[in-house]
């Protein structure tokens, strides 16, 4: 059976980084392959090296710093960081850890091809060659499913040039928008198929059959915000006089701890699932969040996150997903996103 190795956002102690990883492993899996999440981890050296050589900038530490001060003061933060590792345990097989490309060379020797996707592994904000398979050697197969850009904007002429380089000996490549399809042929001349993020793959029926409990007490308003927006909690009170709903918030932020509102805190993605699930109503900023509403069917109203003239806008991720909603069922864009994993997984098994 072949094996093929997955690259993505592990550690980013998010929801749907987390459930778009375990999406993809299951799929791949029933498709007939033997499949492992290559868990890289950078360790400070790795990171700082990443920083100077791919030209991101400085703020991103002390963005960095600034969440893990919000973990550090709550322990519901604490718990939901080390749910997220205890639900990879319980549903995914995962390699040693990897704190370098040293590291995750060695681990991608027992893999016949290597895939990385989805989320925003491929954002010129945070860019970094690890999740471009640069530290594979070119006789490896390699295959991008729904890697994201994030961004509308071409970045600057530096980063262009290193992903054309990071790109071309790539066997299929498939983005997550249509944005992001559009900016990466202009950079490296490359046309790629738009997929479905992976969470897209699986049903909601088995989405259910991992889903945590529904929070007990009365009907209720979920909020889910990773960004920080007065704006947000003017949105919430409208909602709550319009259906007279309990307001329940899964923080992530330190003004979301400083909503006043009941808390539904260190949860893991199995109670995530179920509390979107059973929502009467959810308000959210996530573009995950938006694709778990739907996949419910539930009541969904989103908040954008990102001013539209912002460089760094990641509004794409939503558009596209509602202009596909537009266009297309969720079973036929998991049927599109399961079609074109099985055609490039079975052109490098029958090699």
């Amino acid at each position: 059976m072949a094996r093929a190795g997955i690259i993505t956002f592990l550690h980013n102690n998010n929801y749907g980084s987390s459930l778009q990883a375990y999406a993809l492993q299951r799929t791949i899996r029933e498709l007939g392959y033997d499949c492992v999440h290559l868990d890289y981890r950078p360790d400070g050296k790795e990171k700082i090296r990443n920083l100077l050589t791919s030209g991101n900038d400085m703020k991103l530490i002390l963005d960095g710093l600034r969440k893990r001060s919000v973990q550090a003061d709550q322990s519901g933060a604490r718990r939901k960081s080390e749910a997220i590792p205890a639900f990879y345990r319980k549903r995914m097989e995962l390699t040693a850890a990897c704190r370098n490309q040293k590291e995750l060379r060695k681990e991608s020797k027992n893999c016949d091809l290597l895939v990385c996707g989805s989320d925003q592994i491929w954002n010129p904000v945070w860019m970094n060659p690890a999740y471009f398979l640069s530290f594979a050697g070119k006789e490896k197969t390699k295959i991008a499913y729904a890697a994201s850009l994030g961004v509308s904007r071409l970045p600057k002429a530096s980063k262009v040039r290193k992903i054309r380089r990071w790109t071309e000996d790539f066997r299929a490549v498939s983005v997550r928008e249509q944005e992001g399809a559009d900016l990466l042929e202009q950079m490296t001349g490359l046309k790629a198929e738009v997929m479905p993020d992976p969470v897209c793959l699986l049903t909601r029926e088995e989405w259910n059959e991992i889903a945590g409990k529904t929070p007990e007490g009365e009907p209720y308003l979920l909020c889910y915000f990773i960004g920080e927006n007065p704006e947000y909690w003017q949105k919430v009170q409208q909602l709550q006089q319009e259906t007279g709903l309990r307001v329940l918030v899964m923080p992530v932020t330190a003004e979301s701890y400083r909503s006043g509102y009941e808390l539904l805190d260190g949860a893991g993605p199995e109670e995530f699932l179920g509390a979107v699930r059973d929502a009467a109503c959810f308000c959210t900023d996530s573009f995950h969040g938006l694709v778990f509403g739907t996949i419910f069917g539930t009541r969904t109203e989103v908040c954008r996150r990102y001013r539209e003239d912002d460089p760094e806008s990641k509004n794409s991720r939503v558009d596209q997903f509602l202009r596909a909603m537009e266009s297309s069922s969720l079973n036929e864009m998991r049927e599109k996103g399961r079609t074109w994993l099985k055609r490039e997984l079975r052109m490098k098994n029958e090699k």
